[in-house]
């Protein structure tokens, strides 16, 4: 598929124009639309399929991010204009999903719930059938001895990365009244088995968090010989989780469910543990979050979003209540201020740059300390931008 990005960046354009002007004090109250008017001149989140393997997590995350500003501001009919443009350049790859469906990592799923709620997704083809074979591809996934779901090519491994993408988009198409099929139960329990496994592997009772992820083989270097769990607790992966858990949270019915029940009560008890984590002297959260002010780690951007947009999230959600909520939201609106002041650039053309995100980092590794610690920083990935999105508009929304 080709990709007008003429139009793209006029769109962008357009858009920068309408957050400068739309309250008169952009710097205090509308990053979010600022940040993503800049991720829009970047053309970033349009699948090219000349990207890495983390190129459909980047379109998908980007689409999410995007749906969410639109719901706070419906005149923000520029950024709806591109996620329908980034959901039109996805769609050829991942309806390949179903003759390959590790083609991409699990990451691939998070482009499913723009497929099935875009206003015009439900008469449109290419959509309905890119929303099928993700569908699809979950059955086709390979799973470890356990039933957990192959986070990608490797072997027996799953992550907690994986379930940001495929939770939400496994419980809105079992939900969804257009594909909903006989097997929506089956696909609900599913959604829950998957994110009870990868907790039962990485959840260590002395800090509250869990690990990157786990060897259900017990094989890799790094696994724990019980187990299977990673060394280690590596900020985005469980920013991944967190997010995962409230987003779910909110698709699913309000009335009781074991479904609901069982989410919530992960989410609660996650919860906390996040904010006993976050370091008190800037506000925002190490890189590796089980080796606080050791030599060589350092305040990620992109898991410090996502923590506080899960922390705000779920205070509004009324998911977090009494003087946890209260806690919560006061950690994580001084952790976005913090990511503001320190990782936020204003760049000479008018557009907002992020910095302090690390790289992809891959249990096909050592997994050690040094590992992480070693990945290289990036400056603009959309993987912080577009969390650092989603965190400014919950911070918006209590001042509004």
């Amino acid at each position: 598929m080709r990709v007008n990005f003429n139009r793209v960046a006029a769109v962008a354009t357009a858009l920068a124009v309408w957050a400068s002007a739309a309250t008169g004090a952009v710097a205090t109250h509308t990053y979010s639309k600022w940040m993503a008017s800049s991720i829009m001149s970047r053309h970033q989140g349009i699948m090219t399929g000349a990207g890495s393997s983390s190129e459909a997590l980047q379109s998908g995350f980007t689409q999410k991010a995007f749906t969410a500003l639109v719901a706070q501001y419906p005149n923000a009919t520029d950024v709806q204009q591109y996620i329908e443009t980034s959901v039109a350049a996805a769609a050829p790859f991942l309806s390949n999903a179903t003759y390959d469906a590790m083609a991409y990592p699990m990451d691939r799923l998070s482009n499913g719930n723009a497929l099935l709620t875009l206003p015009s997704a439900n008469s449109t083809a290419s959509n309905r059938a890119a929303a099928k074979a993700l569908h699809q591809s979950i059955m086709l996934n390979h799973r470890n001895i356990d039933g957990g779901l192959w986070y990608f090519t490797y072997p027996q491994w799953s992550y907690l990365d994986g379930m940001y993408s495929l939770a939400p988009f496994w419980t809105l198409y079992s939900t969804n009244a257009v594909s909903r099929s006989s097997n929506s139960t089956a696909e609900l329990d599913d959604m829950l088995f998957q994110l009870d496994l990868i907790w039962q592997h990485t959840y260590n009772s002395s800090t509250g968090l869990l690990v990157h992820g786990y060897d259900a083989s017990l094989t890799a270097v790094w696994a724990n010989p019980i187990t299977g769990a990673s060394p280690h607790v590596w900020g985005r992966s469980l920013g991944w989780y967190a997010m995962a858990l409230v987003d779910t949270l909110e698709l699913l019915p309000s009335s009781p469910c074991k479904y609901k029940q069982d989410v919530l009560n992960k989410f609660q008890t996650l919860m906390p543990a996040i904010i006993d984590a976050v370091d008190q002297q800037t506000g925002g959260w190490w890189q590796i979050l089980d080796e606080p002010g050791k030599e060589g780690n350092y305040i990620e951007s992109s898991g410090s979003a996502m923590f506080a947009y899960a922390l705000l999230k779920g205070v509004r959600l009324g998911y977090l209540a009494g003087g946890l909520a209260s806690n919560a939201s006061e950690v994580a609106t001084r952790a976005q201020g913090y990511l503001t002041d320190t990782f936020v650039v204003k760049e000479t053309n008018g557009t907002l740059s992020y910095n302090g995100t690390v790289s992809v980092c891959s249990l096909n590794s050592t997994a050690s300390y040094e590992y992480y610690v070693g990945q290289p920083i990036q400056y603009n990935s959309v993987l912080g931008s577009a969390a650092y999105v989603l965190a400014s508009l919950e911070v918006e929304k209590l001042s509004a």
